[in-house]
């Protein structure tokens, strides 16, 4: 492996696809585990690579030279060999700060909370800091090493203004979990959740019921991204880059789901709509979905299907945030509140793909 990302458990990343689409090198994942990392790093066979949980912090001591800002998070997540030695950066500290731009977050005088203590969350506090943050808080589980525990968060800061969640809660597979319960904060303005499979997990889900500004992690690693592919072939970071990056994945890892009493009224538009972004076409009533099969997961998860599904039962609240996690849900019914877009005249099937794009690409 020349170009890459090394990390523990790599089943949930999207950087193969990121990365491939911005850089002329090919970059692949490698799973490691905590016994393995040793020998890798001391090899130093590869060009450049990008580091993930859990090795953000461990990789350090293998580095010849580090950047001020890695240094300062205490976290390396973008390492490049030059000439064998090793570099290390941090460009998740690019990645972030761009993500809360882009959601239109202000943090100046705000009091944050931050959950988790890896090295993520180092970065987070760094970002945060830059941006004025009044009150940084770490939380996590334990209560420990400079951290609050989840239980005094919410009987003393139950006043926070925006959350930056670090930890892995919520992410694929398991995304039923979410890492706090943000019904407790009246405060609260925003949340970013740094995770970015499924593209809104239950944290975002619920932060979108309450409408708060809120994101997840996709914007962070399309930039950070682009950051680390600049640092492995030695050029100058391409701005516009990143909302390329981020509009390509986003659409790629999204399932589009059309919601209509008639199927037969609609199918070609499915037809289309699977034909242009080059996704699987699923055409059914909601009555087919059949729980114990894992249909609904098999279908919903991988976000490489146009649904075309009859008869939705919005009552059917678990359904509902499942396909909202990883879907963009189309409705032809007009102020439909359960769906991204609602279609209330007559488009042809060209027409309601570049809506379709445009809703994804906000």
């Amino acid at each position: 492996m020349q170009y890459g990302l090394i990390g523990e458990h790599l089943g949930h990343s999207y950087s193969c696809e990121i990365h491939n689409n911005i850089g002329n090198y090919k970059y692949e994942l490698m799973e490691l585990r905590p016994d393995e990392l040793h020998d890798f790093l001391i090899k130093k066979d590869f060009c450049g690579i990008n580091v993930t949980i859990p090795y953000k912090q461990t990789v350090i001591k293998y580095l010849d030279e580090i950047s001020p800002m890695a240094k300062h998070i205490g976290a390396v997540n973008t390492i490049v060999n030059r000439n064998g030695k090793l570099y290390g950066y941090n460009t998740d500290y690019d990645g972030m700060k761009a993500q809360l731009m882009h959601m239109g977050a202000k943090l100046q005088g705000k009091k944050v909370l931050i959950l988790g203590t890896g090295g993520t969350s180092k970065t987070a506090y760094a970002v945060a800091q830059r941006l004025g943050a009044k009150c940084i808080l770490f939380v996590s589980r334990s209560g420990k090493d400079g951290s609050i525990s989840y239980t005094e968060t919410i009987k003393f800061h139950s006043d926070a203004q925006f959350i930056i969640n670090t930890t892995p809660v919520g992410m694929y597979p398991n995304t039923n979990a979410s890492p706090i319960d943000i019904s407790c904060f009246s405060s609260l303005e925003g949340i970013l959740d740094a995770i970015y499979n499924p593209i809104r997990t239950n944290l975002i889900l619920d932060a979108r019921k309450r409408n708060l500004i809120c994101e997840g992690g996709l914007y962070m690693l399309s930039a950070q991204a682009v950051y680390a592919s600049a640092l492995f072939q030695d050029i100058d970071v391409d701005l516009d880059q990143v909302d390329k990056a981020y509009n390509s994945v986003s659409l790629q890892k999204q399932n589009i789901v059309i919601l209509a009493n008639k199927i037969d009224n609609y199918k070609d538009i499915a037809k289309y709509l699977s034909h242009k972004f080059n996704k699987k076409l699923c055409i059914m009533n909601y009555s087919e979905l059949n729980r114990s099969d894992n249909l609904i997961g098999d279908i919903f998860n991988n976000g490489d299907h146009v649904i075309m599904l009859s008869n939705a039962n919005y009552a059917d609240k678990a359904f509902i945030k499942l396909a909202r996690s990883n879907s963009t849900l189309v409705s032809f019914c007009e102020n439909d509140e359960n769906c991204d877009i609602t279609i209330s005249k007559k488009y042809s099937p060209e027409e309601i793909a570049e809506v379709i794009v445009k809703e994804i690409a906000k």
